[in-house]
């Protein structure tokens, strides 16, 4: 099955707050429509298998590490309708070009990534993805300091919270980052 036009979705949000778990549940959804799936991550992302993208809280699914977003086109099976995204953040800023270029060819893609750095600054090619994108969620953790709804990534060091001209890229999971709301998030300079 073929759909009759391209479609960018894009789910973003802070750290914990369900996106490679809305993910993996769109990519089941197509499977059972009877469309083609390939899912695709970082090579960075070697947090829990190499070739699944896992959420934090154990859903998983097949996916075939990526070095470059590059590698997305070269890896691409030609009946591949449905093309999800994870940890898109990580991609160099080429994935917008292979999202519009997927797109163009009436394909569906799913993109899952953080839309801020632990900063709280705009995070690789998300923003530009959420502006071109059909349809953006945001969604939202819950603030370990105070039980709000959490749109921040707190990253931690030592127990402290990291500074702000720490490097930005720091695979991890709750060892090192905790979902904050905006009063709690904290970032030193």
């Amino acid at each position: 099955m073929r759909h009759r036009s391209g479609r960018v979705e894009v789910i973003c949000g802070g750290m914990f707050s369900g996106k490679t778990e809305e993910l993996i549940r769109r990519v089941r959804r197509a499977q059972i429509a009877r469309l083609t799936a390939q899912v695709f991550k970082p090579a960075m992302d070697t947090r829990y298998q190499i070739e699944r993208v896992t959420s934090h809280d154990g859903k998983d699914f097949d996916a075939l590490p990526c070095a470059s977003s590059a590698h997305i086109m070269a890896a691409l099976s030609p009946e591949t309708t449905v093309v999800a995204i994870d940890e898109a953040q990580f991609f160099d800023n080429d994935l917008l070009d292979v999202v519009e270029s997927l797109a163009a060819r009436d394909v569906r893609i799913i993109v899952a990534g953080l839309d801020m750095d632990f900063r709280g600054d705009p995070f690789g090619p998300i923003p530009t993805l959420m502006c071109r994108a059909e349809e953006v969620i945001k969604l939202h953790a819950i603030c370990v300091v105070c039980g709000e709804e959490a749109s921040r990534t707190q990253r931690l060091v030592n127990g402290q919270p990291a500074r702000y001209d720490d490097p930005v890229i720091l695979v991890g999971a709750a060892e090192s980052y905790e979902p904050r709301c905006r009063q709690h998030h904290c970032v030193p300079r």
